[in-house]
């Protein structure tokens, strides 16, 4: 009924007189009615907006799915709040999805149980969010299901009830002018039927929906349309167990020499044949896999049929796709105890940042020094078995030199350090596991070290790990050197005991030879008479005498055949081309000289520092110098014995000889020979600075003696080159030491992970480049004497130990899934670039960072498997152990080596022809939804998903009302 009010008539006013009317619509009285209109008036702005423009207005996406999202809205009755939550599903571009995959893993739960697409899905604001009061879910749905119908919406709408452990659903659906659609799921949590674990019993439980009770289901045919999908996972990642093994890893690599002897471990590791296992066991990064196995759809008519499917293989299957799980360190290092290079390098830096407060190593384990004391407290050093067993393990011989090119990078020179298995690179590897790596330690380490080191030098015992021939590698650091140049010494000085002992040895044994000879004449001869005694001494003279008359004649007799040869020339190399002496025209010979001394990176500037000082070279300052020139003019004298000092610059130094052609010459008919008589000597004469009275060159040849290289002393001094070196490791500062540790330790640990075996993954082979460069610009500091700014550069080194962590887990990556798939290198390279592509934009950000919070899930996508490859993929699930199939439940058969699925989903369908009638208004609208395209309307449908403890059933039922 409506009211009526009216302008007063009497107004002096032509206007037309208005009427008002004001409504009161009794239809919506009641609570009840206006909760229906709420939820229509919320459906309809919904249905207005579209799914794009509800995307743009803040839906939010549904976690673990990429197209599935959802808007909220909260409604009121008189007793209860409800959250109304409306689903839909849009592509990339912003369009609402046509249809929904029966197996869509991105799916929402009820999408799977019943096929649908967008729905509504309504609950109370309780704790639980389940509606326990049957009439009142029932309620509810009707509500919603009128509202539905006046906006004219096809949305299935559910609403979740009794007990959330159940997670159960009753819902309804409108699908046009005549056809009602209801849903409903439960789910068995224990004590499933063992009828319903087999795939008979299922297909009997979803023809009784359709059939009356009292059919014989073993004598009728039921055509049904059948669709099974099978998940199988690798057995769990027991993280205690890893955390035990670890533990024992640590022990066993800590205290091995103490506890264990020489025994090892009995467990294989996934990465024990990989580079990086002498020093640490690496986290897999791959977990696990999952295995989705999918039968297509087809049309079963028997339980006989279904008998047959139960038995099937798996490898019988229309489609493999597989699953990597990845580690969720890999997003988030601090999920999981993190041991790797980059861990134990970030620990050396933070050890030479302290290292900058002593003076000598000895100042960190030393109990007078006070801030020994203050790193007590913090630092944890290992006991003394664990030193023993590192240094012996660092001095332990082996039959033969390692290859020092191993592991070595394209790059790996442009770092000045030291080749991987060179002995000063493995101390350091060694010190990133000696304790916690901290400064302490590492001084407790070095010290030892050398000591071990200077007993290899008194004890003249070859220095293991190192070359002890050719030249110094000044591209490697100054430790390195030095150690190379030491072992050069040690063998020197070896071959000069071994020569010493030899003449030794000779002169004894002849003096033996006699004093035998002797005791033999006089044990024969004791008891004769003085007469015999003095015949025996007059004899011995006698003997004694021509035996100094022979060495006599054999001296007197070489000497004499050198002096009545005067071209025999002692260490000469050969003639000089066409060379001639100046005084006696025989031919000059090129002498055998010493090579120049063995010097290291500092004993080169200090001979340029000392060449700089003096100005002119030719003053000779150094000793050194000095010492090569006498050597060398000795050599010359004795291979030229009439050569004079113009003769040795000629050769020696052709710049300062200044030829000319004199005014005349003859010409030799004949070839010039040794005793020609042809005029000589060229014309020619010294250069000037050769020319000056007090020159250092004639008068070192003056007193340089003619001897050949041979007979000379060595230019190298083994003992003072070699004491020098230990006393330099004895007392190098600390924050030198740690300045070549940290080189050293970068190299070592990428070229360890250059050796790494990836297979054709490009990606590495770029990234490694990338990681050497890198480090190459962040080291440069390092190399300079003096630090400009040390607190920059320990900054710069944590930043490269970020992005070292980065590279090391790539390779960590690639190097798992190498060995996994060597057969089927496709699925390598897919799945390896695929988590490349999701892991390189993070890398470089620190794992304290907010942004990096993001990586924490980290999934890789699915990959379809091809007949070919499916043997590769069935052999990562390898047959449990007695251990892991401790769990003796009932099986549900399709086992695949030995392995049950973890979960079994199955749908079952049935339908009707739709075209056969006019009252199905609504069919074209019904077709498009299901997957029939128009055949036949889906009437029955049964989700089941489970396993042997579990059972849940979806059962969607659609009928004329």
């Amino acid at each position: 009924m409506a009211s009526t009010t009216k302008f007063n008539p009497l107004e002096e006013d032509d206007d037309v007189e208005e009427e008002v009317q004001h409504f009161d619509d009794f239809t919506l009285a009641s609570s009840w009615e206006r909760f229906i209109s709420d939820i229509e008036a919320t459906c309809r702005q919904w249905l207005a907006n579209g799914p794009k423009n509800l995307v743009e207005k803040g839906a939010v996406a549904v976690e673990d799915s990429k197209n599935l999202f959802t808007v909220k809205h909260e409604l009121k009755d008189v007793s209860k709040s409800y959250c109304m939550e409306f689903y839909f599903l849009i592509d990339n571009d912003g369009s609402q999805q046509a249809g929904i995959d029966n197996w869509n893993s991105n799916s929402h739960d009820l999408q799977l149980c019943f096929g649908v697409k967008d729905f509504l899905l309504i609950a109370p604001q309780s704790a639980s969010g389940v509606l326990l009061d049957t009439p009142e879910s029932s309620k509810l749905l009707s509500a919603v299901a009128i509202a539905l119908s006046n906006c004219g919406s096809l949305w299935p709408a559910f609403v979740p009830v009794h007990d959330p452990s159940r997670k159960a659903y009753i819902g309804i659906q409108n699908m046009g002018t005549v056809f009602t659609r209801r849903f409903e799921a439960d789910r068995i949590g224990s004590q499933v039927p063992v009828k319903l674990m087999h795939l008979e019993g299922l297909y009997e439980l979803f023809v009784s929906k359709f059939v009356y009770s009292g059919v014989d289901f073993s004598m009728h045919n039921f055509k049904v349309h059948f669709m099974m999908r099978l998940t199988y996972q690798t057995f769990p990642y027991d993280e205690e167990d890893d955390e035990n093994d670890m533990d024992d890893l640590m022990g066993d690599k800590a205290d091995t020499a103490e506890n264990n002897g020489s025994e090892s471990r009995n467990k294989v590791l996934w990465d024990d044949d990989c580079p990086w296992s002498e020093w640490y066991s690496a986290e897999d990064p791959l977990r696990g896999f999952e295995l989705v196995v999918t039968w297509a759809d087809r049309t079963v008519e028997s339980t006989l049929e279904m008998a047959e499917l139960e038995n099937a293989s798996p490898h019988d299957a229309e489609k493999w796709i597989m699953h990597p799980i990845l580690s969720p360190y890999l997003g988030d290092p601090s999920l999981g105890k993190r041991i790797d290079f980059a861990s134990q390098l970030l620990c050396l830096v933070e050890a030479l940042a302290t290292s900058f407060t002593a003076q000598f190593m000895e100042d960190f384990v030393s109990v007078e020094n006070p801030s020994s004391e203050n790193l007590k407290t913090s630092v944890v050093i290992p006991p003394p078995s664990v030193l023993d067993r590192v240094i012996k393990d660092l001095f332990r011989e082996g039959s033969k030199l390692p290859d020092f090119t191993k592991g070595e990078h394209k790059f790996s020179r442009a770092l000045k350090a030291a080749p991987l298995e060179s002995l000063f690179t493995q101390f350091c590897l060694h010190s990133l596991w000696f304790g916690n790596c901290n400064i302490r330690a590492i001084a407790f380490l070095w010290i030892e070290f050398v000591r071990e080191v200077r007993w290899c030098w008194e004890e003249t015992q070859p220095l293991p790990k190192m070359p002890f021939d050719g030249s110094i590698d000044l591209s490697t650091c100054l430790i390195n050197q030095k150690l190379h140049l030491l072992a050069i010494c040690i063998e020197k000085k070896r071959e000069m005991n071994e020569e010493f002992l030899d003449c030794i040895g000779s002169d004894d044994s002849s003096d033996a030879s006699v004093s035998m000879e002797e005791n033999h004449k006089v044990d024969k001869r004791r008891n004769t008479s003085s007469e015999a005694d003095l015949q025996r001494k007059r004899d011995s003279s006698i003997a004694e005498d021509d035996s100094n008359r022979l060495r006599f004649e054999r001296k007197t007799e070489r000497t004499n055949s050198e002096n009545q040869s005067p071209t025999f020339r002692r260490g000469s190399a050969g003639p000089v081309g066409t060379m001639m002496l100046l005084k006696s025209h025989q031919r000059l010979h090129a002498p055998f000289t010493q090579d120049p001394p063995l010097m290291t990176e500092d004993m080169h500037e200090e001979r340029l520092q000392a060449v700089e000082a003096f100005g002119d070279s030719l003053n000779v300052p150094g000793q050194l110098e000095k010492d090569i020139l006498l050597s060398d003019m000795s050599a010359f004298k004795a291979a030229n014995p009439e050569a004079v000092f113009e003769d040795f610059i000629r050769w020696h130094s052709p710049g300062d000889w200044e030829s000319f052609e004199p005014k005349t010459t003859e010409t030799s008919a004949g070839p010039i020979t040794e005793g020609s008589k042809d005029k000589w000597p060229p014309c020619g004469r010294l250069s000037q600075r050769m020319s000056d009275q007090g020159n250092l060159w004639r008068k070192s040849w003056n007193d340089a003696p003619a001897l050949q290289a041979d007979d000379q002393k060595p230019l190298l001094d083994p003992n003072r080159e070699g004491e020098k070196i230990v006393h330099y490791l004895e007392t190098v500062r600390p924050d030198q030491l740690l300045e070549q540790m940290v080189c050293t330790a970068f190299r070592g640990s990428a070229d360890t992970l250059n050796l790494t075996k990836v297979g054709n993954m490009r990606q590495m082979t770029s990234k490694l480049e990338q990681l050497y460069l890198i480090i190459k610009s962040t080291l440069g500091a390092l190399q300079r004497n003096n630090l400009p700014d040390k607190g920059k550069t320990v900054k710069d080194l944590k930043r490269l130990c970020v992005v070292f962590e980065n590279v090391e887990k790539l390779v960590t990556v690639a190097a798992s899934i190498h060995r996994k798939f060597l057969d089927a290198s496709r699925l390598a390279q897919v799945i390896f670039s695929d988590f490349y592509t999701i892991y390189s934009p993070t890398m470089g950000m620190n794992s304290n960072d907010e942004e990096n919070k993001s990586r924490t899930e980290m999934e890789v996508s699915r990959q379809e498997v091809s007949l070919r490859e499916r043997q590769v993929v069935s052999n990562l699930f390898a047959p449990p152990s007695a251990n892991q199939s401790w769990r003796k439940v009932l099986s549900m058969g399709k086992l695949l080596n030995g392995h049950e699925p973890i979960l079994r989903e199955i749908i079952f369908s049935t339908g009707d022809d739709v075209n056969n009638g006019i009252h199905y208004a609504a069919a074209a609208d019904v077709a498009a939804t299901n997957y029939r395209k128009g055949e036949e309307i889906e009437t029955h449908r049964m989700y089941v998903s489970g396993t042997s403890n579990d059972l849940r059933v979806g059962l969607s039922v659609t009928s004329c009302d």
